[in-house]
């Protein structure tokens, strides 16, 4: 066995998972709970870019994140059930992770437009001047901004995007849970555990590290 994945690396990960978690089941219920798990899913992702760039060597993107060519070459070679075991990150995991990033980036802050009136009219009032006067001219129409019957949060066309990012997400954490399984079947390695205790099976011939 070898140590692969650093500490800070599955802190992030499983912390991720729970205030995802937290956020989608909070949504509509709890609505202060489902800011602060916004919250910290955008400083998650923060650090995680970060370390992304000054991490241990399988944190590193530069370390995992390669073309559309070679992710392709992968998926086809999974589909011929002869796809290469990666230390690390594999091409379609590498391109799950980065969706994944950001999709959840755009959740958070669709849903900080949303929330902080003060802090979002600064953000506007800096986009380019062909934006942000359309931006205004909407809220000023009460597309955005309006609230429900029962004074729930802005209704319109920022609400839909934030729902439209977190369905997504939806999608990309089953599809995710799917290629972590089928991988940890073709290639008899726990890789959820792996995520726990940081360790993998040692490289073996024909393996990329």
């Amino acid at each position: 066995m070898i140590r692969v994945w650093d500490p800070l690396v599955r802190v992030f990960h499983w912390s991720l998972v729970a205030a995802f978690a937290v956020a989608w089941l909070s949504a509509e219920e709890v609505q202060p709970l489902h800011e602060w798990a916004g919250y910290v899913v955008a400083a998650l992702i923060a650090v995680r870019v970060v370390w992304g760039v000054v991490g241990s060597r399988y944190a590193r993107f530069s370390q995992f994140v390669c073309g559309p060519g070679k992710v392709v070459d992968y998926l086809r070679a999974m589909l011929g059930g002869h796809e290469p075991r990666y230390i690390g990150h594999n091409p379609a995991g590498a391109a799950m992770i980065l969706a994944i990033l950001i999709t959840l980036s755009g959740t958070a802050f669709t849903g900080w437009l949303m929330e902080e009136d003060a802090e979002r009219q600064a953000v506007i009032s800096a986009l380019p001047q062909i934006v942000a006067p359309a931006y205004a001219d909407e809220e000023r129409s009460g597309e955005r901004g309006e609230r429900g019957e029962n004074g729930e949060g802005p209704d319109g066309p920022l609400k839909e995007v934030h729902e439209v990012f977190a369905n997504l997400m939806l999608l990309l954490v089953g599809l995710h849970v799917g290629g972590v399984v089928l991988a940890s079947m073709r290639h008899r390695e726990n890789l959820a555990r792996a995520m726990i205790t940081g360790e993998k099976r040692a490289p073996e011939p024909g393996d990329i590290s």
